[in-house]
């Protein structure tokens, strides 16, 4: 093809800059290569590479037994049902953008490495276009929708609100770097529907190849809606698009699908061994072997395909089924299943005990075959998307490693409950099991947290990021009833003699900015303070308060209700900041040993404002809220006219999920290992916390709602210690309190 002079000019320079050359280039200049592309607005092949340091959270060791808790471990249990030395499973719980680049060209990834690398990644990304993070919750014997948080929402926001491009931009960037962090052997896994299982495949074939392509497996796992009146066939399938990373080698195991209804009515027959069918054992093509058997058989027509010696063998092991005047045939014996073909009905949806009341959960069975096909024991499985654990929770049962991420802290929380039952399954059973702990990504940069504008050059990029923050700050002191200030760094807004900063808008609140702030009141003689954020990093409180009241400073922690972005709530005045849960304890002393007992738990969240959602009922509908810290069904009779209140959180313990203690909590501290940028190596650092070894917990499952109150004794040293409590309530919030332990006082 020729080109002109322009164009030759544009060619060259792209080529001496070291950019991308144009489509129209590209593919006039390499016909040969040209390879099938999905083009989408808005899409960038620049990938995110930043590096930011895993924090432990937690620690989850050992599970609770059913008997009383022992400081040394009996010898006898040395070698069953006991946490596995080595690698320690991970449930991280961030962005997994963020997470997939620290794991990629962090400290971390020595650790993979060392344990075979990544086999299997399973994800199953969020695809309807009206999706939502709302959450079935338990309180008493009703259930109500609890709402996503807004930075669960933002998250995704623009995923959905500019229909698939920006969803495919989002999935692009995870893919390639899940990609890079897989094994050599590596598949992956991705589950879809209709809407975009195309355009993923294109995708897909784009980032790992044409030739990796695998499978694309039909998964029927409902039956469909049969009374839809629409005028096309009833949907009823998911898509599963296998690729490898490596086209000429991948790890497979042959999995194998129950007989159907029919195969097993063939097997119709059966003996001390099982279930069989008889076969021919006759030549079809004749020229077979001619004998007597001697059993007044009827020799079949073209010969036997077996000599004689072979035949009475088979009959002395009962294997053959001779009668009189008839031909011999040979018993067929059913394996263990047929060869899984790539449509799948015989794995029905999630339901009885596995069910969570958790959206888009997945059967077990269709992850254990999942697993098992692509990966062996001890392989590391990979899932960032991981919503109520199935991946993890199926990995731990087959013997697998595991990392598992979300950014919904809920999916976190229900994914830790869901692996401690595992575990204690597990050890009940005399099966060894991993530890597992939650982590969190540390140091938030600012920067990250509105939107990446990288079509803008750096300064105007800054002044619309500035802008949108302004704007943020605004909406909430307005909301929060402060008035702004000037003159500080952090510190935005004051209200009743004290000063207010405000998290960033869709990240965690972390200890970093929480520093910051306080660095900033001890310099300029600040007392009183309140941040106000959407979201607490896990782990953050009490010991931020402790640091803030060491230094003088007292600080209060405030949740940002939704509830800020409705003219009409905040028109009302419904909209209430709460604060942080209180936890009441006792300890109890026996001997050496000390048990905690759970005295009371306070909380004022909020979340609808009851005048707008009875104004919205209709005539015999109902509806639950939550108002200043209780759960409230508000009604309308048939005729329309309200129903008094009823109040569903009737005890203080209604609002518990779960609680755990640490019983030395400073006795491991959290260490992290960082990359430092300006000297390129890792740098190891003690954050100034310490990690919540979780050795006693209490929890509500679906199958059993009660709550213990008073924890197991557990048997301590003489001297100073602090105790940790934990407490999980019904919408996945955290909250920790500590207490100090002198055992020398109480023998």
């Amino acid at each position: 093809m020729k080109f002109s002079d322009n164009e030759i000019r544009d060619i060259t320079n792209a080529l001496k800059e070291g950019k991308a050359l144009p489509d129209k280039y590209r593919f006039s200049l390499f016909d040969e290569d040209r390879e099938i592309e999905l083009i989408w607005n808005g899409k960038s092949k620049e990938i995110t590479n930043i590096v930011l340091p895993f924090q432990t959270i937690e620690h989850v060791d050992e599970p609770r037994t059913e008997i009383q808790i022992k400081k040394q471990l009996d010898l006898f249990d040395i070698n069953s049902g006991r946490q596995l030395k080595g690698w320690t499973n991970k449930l991280i719980w961030g962005d997994n953008k963020f997470i997939l680049s620290s794991l990629k060209n962090g400290p971390l990834r020595n650790d993979i490495e060392k344990n075979g690398g990544i086999k299997l990644i399973y994800i199953d990304p969020p695809f309807d276009v009206n999706a939502n993070f709302h959450m079935s919750v338990e309180v008493g014997d009703a259930n109500f929708e609890k709402e996503s948080n807004f930075l669960e929402e933002l998250a995704f926001r623009d995923t959905w609100n500019k229909y698939h491009d920006s969803f495919l931009s989002m999935l692009y960037e995870r893919v390639i770097l899940a990609r890079d962090l897989l094994s050599d052997d590596g598949s992956i896994f991705l589950h879809c529907d209709y809407r975009l299982a195309g355009k993923i495949r294109l995708l897909l074939d784009e980032v790992f190849g044409e030739n990796s392509f695998l499978n694309e497996i039909i998964w029927q796992g409902a039956i469909g809606d049969t009374s839809a009146k629409n005028k096309k066939f009833i949907k009823s399938h998911d898509t599963i698009l296998v690729y490898r990373k490596n086209k000429d080698s991948c790890i497979w195991n042959d999995v194998f699908q129950e007989y159907s209804s029919t195969s097993e009515k063939l097997y119709r027959y059966q003996d001390k061994i099982g279930r069989y069918r008889l076969g021919p054992i006759d030549n079809p093509g004749g020229g077979g072997y001619q004998y007597d058997l001697g059993y007044g058989e009827k020799p079949p027509s073209g010969g036997y395909r077996m000599p004689k010696e072979t035949a009475l063998k088979l009959i002395k092991e009962e294997m053959l089924v001779i009668e009189k005047n008839k031909v011999p045939s040979k018993k067929i014996y059913m394996k263990e299943g047929v060869r899984c073909k790539d449509v799948w009905s015989d794995i029905s949806s999630t339901q009885g005990s596995e069910t969570l009341n958790y959206p888009t959960q997945k059967p077990e069975k269709l992850i254990e075959r999942i697993i098992n096909s692509s990966s062996n024991k001890g392989d590391l499985i990979f899932d960032f998307f991981c919503g109520s654990g199935t991946t993890a929770a199926v990995a731990e049962k087959l013997g697998r490693k595991w990392i598992c991420a979300d950014l919904g802290k809920f999916a976190i929380h229900t994914t830790r409950k869901r692996l401690i039952a595992v575990q204690r399954e597990l050890k009940k059973k005399g099966d060894n099991f991993r530890a597992f702990e939650i982590l969190n990504l540390g140091k938030y940069e600012r920067e990250f947290f509105i939107s990446g504008l990288k079509d803008l050059d750096e300064e105007k990029e800054n002044i619309i990021l500035k802008n949108k923050e302004i704007k943020f700050q605004k909406l909430i002191i307005e909301a929060y009833k402060a008035s702004p200030i000037q003159g500080f760094k952090s510190l935005i807004a004051a209200k009743n003699n004290r000063l207010i900063g405000i998290g960033p808008a869709n990240l965690p609140l972390s200890r970093l900015y929480a520093e910051e702030i306080l660095k900033e009141c001890v310099a300029k003689r600040i007392t009183k303070v309140d941040i106000l954020s959407f979201e607490f990093e896990m782990g953050l409180f009490p010991s931020i308060q402790d640091q803030a009241s060491n230094k003088g400073v007292d600080l209060v922690l405030k949740y940002i209700p939704k509830e800020i972005f409705d003219p009409r709530a905040i028109k009302e005045g419904k909209v209430s900041f709460h604060d942080v849960a209180h936890i009441g304890v006792r300890p109890i002393y026996r001997n050496n040993q000390i048990a905690i007992e759970l005295t009371n738990y306070s909380v004022f969240y909020t979340q609808g404002i009851t005048t707008i959602a009875e104004n919205a009922l209709k005539k015999g509908g109902s509806e639950i809220i939550v108002e200043n810290g209780q759960v409230l069904k508000i009604s309308k009779d048939k005729d329309g006219f309200l129903n008094p209140k009823e109040v569903l959180t009737k005890e203080w313990h209604d609002w518990i999920d779960y609680w755990s203690i640490d019983f030395d909590f400073e006795s491991k501290k959290e260490i992290i290992q960082y990359y430092e940028k300006d000297k390129e190596e890792i740098k190891t650092e003690w954050t100034g916390s310490y990690i919540f070894e979780n050795e006693w917990q209490s929890f509500r499952s679906k199958a059993n709602r009660s709550l213990e109150m008073v924890s197991d004794f557990y048997e301590i040293d003489y001297g100073m210690r602090k105790i940790a409590i934990k407490v999980v309530d019904i919408f996945g919030n955290d909250t920790m309190k500590i207490i100090p332990i002198n055992m020398s006082d109480k023998i």
